[in-house]
């Protein structure tokens, strides 16, 4: 049997380890509400799926930058398997607590080396390709993994989910170990550099915009995610029509994804978060107004659509205005920025949310998103001037 390709392997670690996260966060969710835990425990008990790779994904992003992607691969997809089990096992608040933090450690490293190995295996156009592909398996994983849990909980309860969740991490090791992923290239610089801080990355003046833009969307997505399990068991959803809202959105995203090349082919990457950005504000302004599960569909579908393009467009540009040896650390940079608004919006959420309604906490979102605007309108209007100055 021939072997895939480096590319269609990462892509599949990436997609089973990602089932296993998506499914995770809705299953513990749920599982802690069925506990008769507050508002504030669930957005707590969320926030730990990113604290730790918030603090961790830099230093994570300099060990790949050194040593390559096998073993960071590897590494995820057990650290991963190891929290799953414990939440199946330890049938708990606290052991919620600790499975969290190792589900989203081991998917931190796993999707830090994925996007780096893309971005260093291919140039041009077949690097934004690649990312699409990638992002085309994002989608896919996060349609399955909570319709996977919705459905799983009703007809065999909580544990029997996460117990699901480990059959994906554990062939995402199978992968991440295969002869295939061995031998990546790792793009170091070709000279020694003395350790410098990642806050030169932050201040890099392609970068700065970038990372501005990647955290609103990346705030954008973590909301919804987080808010419509906690929204729809209030609404009386259950899980199953929760995860089928949830699969809604990710349909979107996996759509406009398997558009993206021809969209490439007339808009600059700029000029298409611009529209992003713009189209998201418009979604959450509208997002209080739905309280069916049809009406929530249909939003999380248009939202879905308006936050699909936005991932392959931001590492497409990270990865040609990160300085030589070192992507990964810029790509881990995102991924931190990125995990500070899934760690402060579930908090924020959970300790404001049953005072001032889901119409205050959308709405401040979107007040957020129209800020980055400019930005990216900005950044598209030189893009567009550069083309035609080089044409």
């Amino acid at each position: 049997m021939p072997r895939p390709s480096p590319l269609l392997a990462l892509i599949g670690v990436a997609v089973c380890a990602h089932v296993a996260l998506a499914a995770a966060r809705v299953t513990t969710s749920l599982y802690a509400l069925s506990l008769h835990a507050s508002e504030f425990t669930v957005g707590t008990l969320i926030a730990l799926f990113a604290v730790f790779p918030m603090l961790l994904a830099v230093g994570m992003g300099r060990i790949i930058d050194r040593i390559g992607v096998y073993q960071p691969l590897r590494f995820g997809a057990l650290i991963g398997s190891a929290g799953v089990l414990v939440a199946a096992a330890v049938q708990s608040v606290a052991g919620l607590y600790v499975a969290a933090v190792l589900i989203g450690t081991g998917f931190m490293a796993i999707f830090i080396a994925t996007q780096y190995a893309v971005g260093t295996m291919l140039e041009g156009e077949e690097k934004t390709a690649g990312f699409s592909q990638l992002a085309v398996g994002f989608s896919v994983s996060a349609f399955i993994g909570p319709m996977m849990a919705g459905f799983t909980i009703d007809h065999a309860g909580h544990a029997v989910a996460f117990l699901v969740c480990s059959v994906f991490t554990l062939l995402a090791f199978s992968i991440a170990s295969s002869s295939t992923l061995k031998n990546l290239p790792v793009n170091q610089s070709t000279h020694p550099r003395a350790r410098s801080s990642a806050l030169q990355l932050l201040g890099h003046r392609e970068l700065r915009g970038l990372y501005f833009v990647g955290i609103t969307l990346a705030a954008a997505w973590d909301l919804f995610t987080f808010i419509v399990p906690v929204r729809g068991t209030q609404l009386g959803f259950s899980a199953s029509t929760i995860g089928l809202i949830l699969a809604s959105f990710s349909v979107a995203t996996f759509t406009v994804r398997i558009a993206m090349p021809i969209i490439l082919r007339r808009h600059h990457e700029w000029r298409i978060l611009s529209i992003t950005l713009a189209a998201a504000a418009l979604c959450y302004l509208l997002l209080p107004f739905a309280q069916q599960p049809l009406t929530m569909a249909a939003a999380a579908f248009a939202l879905g659509l308006a936050l699909g393009s936005g991932q392959p467009n931001v590492l497409a540009l990270l990865h040609s205005g990160a300085p030589s040896g070192r992507g990964a650390e810029a790509i881990a940079i995102r991924a931190s920025l990125g995990n500070l608004s899934s760690v402060s919006l579930p908090l924020a959420y959970g300790a404001m949310g049953a005072v001032l309604g889901p119409f205050a906490v959308f709405w401040g979102l979107g007040a957020l998103i129209t800020f980055a605007i400019p930005v990216a309108a900005r950044r598209a209007r030189l893009a567009s001037a550069n083309r035609q100055n080089n044409v």
